[in-house]
């Protein structure tokens, strides 16, 4: 009542904007655990463990000689970063605080910062798992040897963003359709095992199973992604166009569904949760 309100310029703004997303994404990486470093091994075991199972399946069922011609190990580990990079930010996003939620009482919040903040606490925790598996496997077994370091890196970005704007969708559906949406993004993520194309190499399929999977902006992701890591690989079944366009598509979609939502709000969206 008695607040005095100090006009702020445009450069305060942005940075006391900054200031809100920082502390926002660390309260999302402790959500899972108050200690940081337990969360980030968590997050590295969950790797190491579909590492290690589809490394045994490759092997048992003798699918070794499928993959690309390199580094066995890397030609996995392309796959299920990726993969998991993409689930994580869909889960993330769409999860994130809803504008019924009690945070957004506490100003200056907002869901545009609760998203940003979701979004890029899946991305640190996802890079830093990335960074800690392979120079740990870097120095422990092989050498990493990746063709085009940077653009390889670019797909893992893609695979991230198109996972945001996937969860975007699902956000803004969410209060209006909470079960459903809440069955479709395990469906999603489920289908995303096998649609995801992390356990074969997209150049080996048959012209009438490519349809089964280029739809996946994650397909496309983990082809390319390889095409920039092994030097004797081509991708000819995927591009980078798709998953970028697709991206902002979902995105703009994701934006108005949550800005129509934001209008409508209603305390007792949360009242059962």
């Amino acid at each position: 009542m008695f607040e005095i309100k100090v006009q702020k310029n445009r450069v305060q703004t942005v940075f006391t904007i900054l200031e809100l997303i920082y502390h926002a994404i660390v309260r999302d990486v402790r959500k899972s655990h108050g200690n940081a470093i337990i969360g980030l091994f968590t997050s590295i075991l969950q790797t190491i463990i579909l590492v290690i199972v589809f490394y045994v399946m490759f092997s048992i069922l003798g699918l070794r000689g499928s993959a690309i011609r390199g580094d066995f190990l890397l030609y996995i580990l392309s796959g299920i970063f990726l993969f998991l990079t993409h689930n994580k930010a869909v889960s993330s996003v769409a999860g994130s605080e809803g504008p019924a939620s009690p945070m957004m009482n506490h100003a200056p919040m907002n869901t545009t910062i609760a998203i940003a903040s979701s979004a890029l606490s899946s991305l640190y925790i996802q890079t830093l798992a990335l960074a800690v598996v392979l120079f740990s496997y870097h120095v422990i077994f092989n050498p990493v040897e990746v063709m085009a370091p940077i653009p390889a890196f670019g797909m893992f970005m893609l695979a991230w963003a198109s996972g945001c704007a996937v969860g975007m969708v699902f956000l803004a559906l969410k209060p209006w359709a909470p079960g459903f949406v809440g069955i479709a993004q395990q469906i999603y993520t489920r289908a995303n095992m096998i649609a995801s194309g992390k356990m074969f190499v997209a150049n080996t399929l048959p012209g009438y199973m490519i349809a089964m999977f280029d739809w996946n902006p994650l397909f496309h992701c983990i082809d390319q992604a390889r095409g920039f890591a092994f030097i004797n690989y081509n991708p000819h079944n995927s591009n980078i166009e798709y998953p970028v366009f697709l991206s902002l598509v979902l995105v703009m979609i994701g934006l108005m569904g949550e800005f129509y939502t934001r209008k409508q709000a209603s305390i007792s969206w949360s009242a059962g949760k």
